[in-house]
């Protein structure tokens, strides 16, 4: 008796593909209908809505404090996402390096990176909050002190609250690009080093001609990644700055938190998260679009 291989695919998907797109509708498309319903409501988060309007969407518009959310929205995101990607290469190239050459404390370098990225993102500002303190006795001054140097506004200054938000965030960020770029990296074939080795490439023709041409798709996930994670950052500045002072650090999430916890405007909260939701989806296909091309 002959054993029986499976059935031949007779062109159909939709009996295997039914399920996974109904458990994918439930989970994602779903709740998006159900912010899309809410954002053409006059819905708060104290009364359901009871009828269909665009007012939310207007108010929204004609805030005289959006256009400045939106910038520091784009300036936040676009320094973390540049910085984000460079520190986490060079930091899985450095590790890579070492493990290379068999360097003691490899491990513990990867690990200790890794931890700042389990930190929840309250206590992550929490944590610099006290670093940058301005009292006499906070962490930062008190070395720049120590080193001869006054005292800095980290987190009382406008500009500088903003750079303090930037580096909590990079923190505690980086240790994700790092795992993209360092399972990237140990997946490039060791024979094209070799190779370029004996060709007398310098180390950054290599990295240049082999590695970075290599990286190109994990650099484009990471970009996709990181944008969506530092659009959707809040709670560390919630915890470090509060979005002040004024709104100097208040970025489009924080925005949305405030409208719907603080105004109690569900309606208004959905449309930012609606826009939150747009812009990711535009990223991911740019990206897709690229990679479409590339290849």
């Amino acid at each position: 008796m002959t054993a029986r291989g499976p059935a031949p695919a007779d062109g159909r998907p939709w009996p295997w593909l039914v399920p996974a797109v109904l458990v994918l509708a439930a989970f994602y498309a779903v709740p998006v209908a159900d912010v899309l319903r809410l954002a053409f409501s006059d819905a708060t988060l104290v009364r359901p809505p009871e009828r269909w309007t665009t007012a939310a969407l207007s108010a929204l518009l004609a805030d005289p404090a959006l256009p400045a959310v939106l910038r520091t929205t784009i300036l936040f995101t676009a320094v973390n996402v540049i910085a984000l990607q460079v520190f986490g290469l060079l930091i899985a190239l450095t590790l890579v390096r070492g493990e290379a050459r068999g360097l003691r404390g490899m491990t513990a370098f990867r690990t200790l990176v890794l931890a700042a990225w389990v930190v929840p993102g309250i206590a992550n500002g929490l944590i610099w909050q006290m670093l940058f303190d301005e009292a006499p006795y906070g962490t930062l001054n008190s070395l720049l002190g120590l080193a001869g140097f006054g005292p800095v506004a980290w987190l009382s200054d406008p500009e500088m609250a903003l750079v303090s938000a930037v580096i909590a965030n990079l923190w505690q960020g980086t240790a994700f690009s790092m795992i993209v770029f360092y399972a990237a990296r140990k997946g490039i074939d060791p024979v094209l080093y070799e190779v370029a080795a004996l060709d007398g490439a310098s180390p950054w023709r290599t990295f240049r001609s082999v590695t970075l041409p290599l990286l190109r798709t994990a650099v484009a996930v990471n970009t996709v990644l990181v944008t969506v994670q530092t659009l959707n950052t809040f709670d560390s500045i919630l915890a470090l700055t509060g979005g002040g002072p004024g709104r100097a650090t208040e970025v489009l999430a924080l925005f949305t938190f405030n409208t719907v916890f603080y105004n109690l405007d569900l309606a208004g909260g959905s449309v930012l998260a609606l826009m939150l939701f747009v812009v990711a989806m535009a990223m991911a296909v740019l990206v897709h679009g690229w990679l479409g091309r590339a290849r």
